[in-house]
């Protein structure tokens, strides 16, 4: 009897084995499937991608607001090399980090957006109905007026003197703002909307600098900003 109930458990165990065996088989068989699927799709995706040309261009890590000026100094913080998809690419985009230099931000562009020349325009074409272009500075606390203190680099402002007997009038206009810096000399970029100007430096004709120093220490210049539409002329 014994014997007979041994070899029952003999044959159980045996059908047990071949189930391992058959259920270990089939997701060994399942792993491969899997495997050999993803190689496939692997190298069609390569191939895929072998046919598509890829170029580098300038491409935007950040936002840069409208009226950043662009220069060697900070441009790798805006933008940087990045291969991509040839196709996408527009003839007018921008290949090289060396073309920015001195250039301003003409609207503002966008992180992750390809850089092209319709978003830049060079710092001479702002200067360039001067003769002899100079920066000029002055302190927020010299003008009765400075916009509220959110004047920012690439702001367009009018200049207005006051006299006794003549009132207000217009003296410079257009005047561009190039940098602008808070209370302890930190350059305030240009998407900060809080942070207020304690000091501007505007682009003047050399010609024009002692005639608007003059008046800065006569406490007679009030500032103006120009809306953002006037911005660009």
């Amino acid at each position: 009897m014994e014997g007979k109930r041994g070899m029952e458990r003999g044959k159980k165990e045996t059908r047990a084995m071949k189930a391992i065996k058959l259920w270990t088989g089939c997701a060994f068989a399942a792993f491969l499937a899997a495997t050999a699927i993803y190689l496939v799709l692997l190298h069609v995706e390569k191939t895929e991608l072998s046919g598509y040309e890829r170029k580098e261009t300038l491409v935007a890590l950040q936002d840069v607001p409208e009226g950043q000026l662009i220069t060697a100094q900070n441009r790798d913080a805006y933008f940087a090399l990045e291969a991509i998809d040839a196709r996408i690419v527009p003839e007018e985009a921008i290949l090289s980090s060396e073309q920015l230099e001195s250039v301003v931000a003409k609207t503002k562009i966008g992180k992750g957006s390809i850089l092209t020349e319709g978003h830049l325009r060079q710092m001479e074409s702002i200067t360039a109905g001067m003769r002899e272009p100079v920066i000029a500075g002055f302190r927020a606390d010299d003008l009765s007026q400075v916009a509220g203190g959110v004047l920012r680099a690439g702001d367009r402002i009018h200049v207005f003197a006051s006299e006794e007997g003549e009132g207000t009038f217009l003296i410079w206009e257009n005047v561009y703002v190039q940098q602008v810096f808070d209370a302890g000399g930190n350059v305030i970029e240009s998407g900060d909307e809080t942070t207020a100007a304690q000091r501007i430096n505007v682009f003047l004709d050399k010609e024009d600098v002692e005639a608007f120093y003059t008046r800065l220490e006569q406490g007679s210049l009030k500032v103006v900003k120009i809306w953002r539409q006037e911005k660009d002329g």
